[in-house]
């Protein structure tokens, strides 16, 4: 099973993703994890990627599709793997639908979930981050409106987007995810 998971900040995915990729045993590549770890390792990258965090921005699509690219070449994604926080912007898309096209391996499904904003605030507010404050909070919230959610417009054209209810309990949410995935993995 190969996936991208939408949502804005705070909507949910990385603990979704976990338990989704026990589930199916795909790869979790996580945007935000491999911009943090390099962030922490102060590699180049990092270095260049902290400069856009700080502030709430998004990181430059060429440092995130060379690190998209360089992730999806490791044997442990030749099973399937779940997309989280990439891509984000339509360039991103159609760099990664060139690069799936190049290995003969399409997408097979687009999850999005859905929470409102006034619950994403809430929840971004109480996690505790450095880079959660509401300053920051509101510019990633803007951010992922405008850059974002076209995705959602791409995305739908080719059939593959599926959105699922981000509101509940996280095993009600689970069940959600779970019923699109297995339309899919039939």
């Amino acid at each position: 099973m190969r996936m991208v998971f939408i949502g804005p900040p705070g909507a949910g995915k990385g603990t979704q993703a976990e338990r989704l990729i026990k589930k199916y045993n795909m790869a979790h590549l996580s945007t935000g994890d491999m911009l943090r770890a390099a962030r922490d390792a102060k590699t180049p990258v990092g270095l260049k990627a902290e400069e856009y965090m700080s502030s709430g921005a998004l990181v430059p699509d060429e440092i995130i599709v060379s690190i998209i690219e360089e992730r999806l070449g490791q044997s442990d994604c030749d099973g399937g793997y779940l997309l989280d926080g990439f891509p984000r912007t339509i360039a991103q898309a159609e760099a990664l639908d060139e690069m799936l096209a190049k290995k003969g391996t399409p997408l097979d499904i687009v999850l999005e979930l859905q929470v409102p904003e006034e619950e994403l605030f809430t929840r971004l507010a109480g996690r505790g981050r450095a880079d959660d404050n509401p300053d920051t909070i509101r510019n990633r919230l803007v951010a992922y409106r405008n850059q974002t959610a076209p995705l959602l417009e791409y995305y739908g054209k080719t059939g593959l987007l599926k959105s699922v209810n981000g509101l509940g309990t996280i095993d009600e949410i689970f069940d959600r995810v779970v019923e699109e995935m297995e339309k899919v993995n039939k």
